[in-house]
């Protein structure tokens, strides 16, 4: 029995070759494969002792070879397969060893050249495991060495792989060289300015009980590279699996805290923020965003971007909460919240990153992308296009609100006061409606005055700004952009309202 090894990752190679050789297999090798297990005091045969001719250029060619790929391809159950290798004086390779250049860890290498990338693509490698995949009723094939033991125990117990675990390790193998063409094909389209493919690679991070809804599946999947704000990964300290609708609304609130650097807390309920505020302590911003609306957090989820403390732990342990998500959590804390055992206790790294953030959406026979709206703008008295003119609280309030609204469903109306929500209006089908909500909110709290509206679009009519000020709203912060924004502006000045306009969108759909 033979088999060829030639691996850029070694890790775990030496006693998985060592096991062959006691196994009684013969072993080629090649380049820095053969240097570390001769180093190591493995037996081996040179890759040019089979073929009978010499690496060349650098390397580039040492593999592609019909006494290489004749080994590995010949059917053994076909004699006129075994008879051509026997004419040519082939002799069959039955294990193939291989994992390929490291050209993705290239590429992450700051300063790296195309010409750098290129000496990475591997071209034998590809070959040779496509080859034995392609083979593998006779030919087993290992690109991970996570499965070395595995094998090499089922070579011990039976003196071969069944033919189970060489078609799971063609699957593995052709996935591996799929992720690899896929790595090179972004690569250097990115670098031709071919924009029109896109590959996408994820690994399954834990299948799902279900998905929206119990009779829908559904997966997990996480990106290749860790992110911050990212749910995918996360350390779960305590509590139930996370489901579907857990993944989506701890994304989404996420996201909230993304935008805000000072002190903050959000409670969020469907994907929509039902408490949110800022403090100058984290124990201050949960208990305004709890008091903001006490009815809503019940069953949500609760995020706050520093250290969770005892204080905020024991003002959450009353609450039935799904998720908690913060940086970190002190050791009281955790104590507090480990008495709630279904309670999933989520640590997020929220390091801040200038680095964009891709999203996709699929759809029905296809797939959304756009980058993720993180764009924060600074509401400033220039914006005002009305006579009476902001105050610094009112200022303060408004970009407060106006970082919220574009994290409520469009259309969404945020009402704030003080640095906090005191009333929502969410995903309805005109924006008088959710501005309707979100005051009626505000004025059962008992807020009715000197407060301010954020609207994540333009106000199309000057309805909104009349409803508005019945409800004690002052000041109103809104993209503008409508063919009627005088008639909007003009209802504000006859109502003693404040306007702001932003110049930016912010629809969330």
């Amino acid at each position: 029995m033979r088999a060829l090894v030639s691996v850029s990752d070694k890790t775990g190679l030496v006693p998985f070759v060592q096991g062959l050789v006691d196994l009684g297999w013969e072993i080629i090798a090649t380049g820095g494969t053969q240097k570390l297990l001769e180093k190591e005091g493995v037996k081996t045969i040179g890759i040019s002792e089979v073929t009978g001719f010499p690496e060349i250029l650098d390397g580039r060619v040492k593999t592609l070879h019909p006494k290489v790929h004749g080994g590995i391809l010949a059917r053994r159950d076909v004699p006129a397969h075994m008879q051509t290798l026997k004419e040519n004086q082939v002799e069959t390779i039955d294990l193939v060893c291989v994992n390929l250049y490291p050209f993705r860890q290239t590429i992450a290498k700051e300063g790296v050249t195309l010409e750098d990338a290129i000496e990475n693509i591997d071209i034998g490698g590809p070959s040779m495991v496509r080859s034995a995949a392609k083979n593998w009723r006779d030919v087993t094939i290992v690109c991970n060495p996570s499965d070395y033991d595995a094998v090499l125990a089922e070579l011990r117990e039976n003196g071969c792989t069944s033919p189970e675990t060489r078609l799971k390790l063609s699957a593995k193998a052709y996935t591996h060289t799929a992720e690899y063409d896929a790595c090179i094909a972004t690569y250097m389209r990115a670098q031709a300015g071919l924009p029109e493919k896109l590959f996408l690679e994820y690994d399954i991070k834990q299948p799902l009980r279900y998905g929206e809804n119990p009779h829908q599946s559904a997966n997990f999947y996480a990106a290749l590279e860790p992110a911050p704000f990212s749910l995918a990964f996360a350390t779960q300290i305590q509590g139930k699996e996370l489901s579907y609708n857990n993944i989506q609304d701890a994304n989404a609130a996420l996201n909230v805290l993304r935008d805000f650097e000072e002190p903050f807390c959000v409670a969020l309920k469907h994907m929509n923020p039902c408490g949110a505020a800022v403090g100058k302590t984290i124990e201050e911003a949960w208990q305004a965003a709890y008091e903001a609306d006490k009815v809503s957090i019940y069953g949500g989820i609760v995020g706050v971007n520093r250290e969770l403390t005892a204080e905020v732990a024991r003002g959450m342990k009353p609450i039935f909460l799904e998720i908690v998500i913060a940086p970190s959590y002190t050791p009281e804390a955790l104590e507090i919240l480990s008495s709630k055992k279904n309670l999933r206790v989520m640590e997020v790294d929220m390091t801040r990153t200038d680095a964009p953030v891709e999203q996709y959406l699929s759809v029905n026979g296809g797939l959304l992308h756009q980058r993720l709206d993180t764009q924060v703008e600074k509401v400033t008295p220039e914006m005002c296009v009305t006579k009476v003119k902001p105050t610094e609280s009112q200022l303060a309030d408004a970009n407060f609100g106006w970082k919220i609204v574009k994290h409520i469903k469009s259309n969404a109306i945020a009402v704030v006061r003080d640095n906090h929500t005191i009333g929502v209006g969410a995903g309805q089908t005109n924006r008088v409606g959710s501005a309707h909500i979100a005051l009626e909110q505000a004025k059962e709290a008992g807020f009715t005055e000197n407060l301010v509206l954020a609207s994540d679009g333009f106000l199309p009519f000057d309805d909104t700004v009349a409803l508005a000020a019945q409800y004690g709203v002052t000041v109103i912060v809104q993209p503008g952009g409508s063919i009627r924004d005088a008639d909007a502006i003009a209802k504000a000045d006859e109502l003693g309202i404040t306007m702001l306009f932003t110049g930016v969108r912010h629809f969330k759909h």
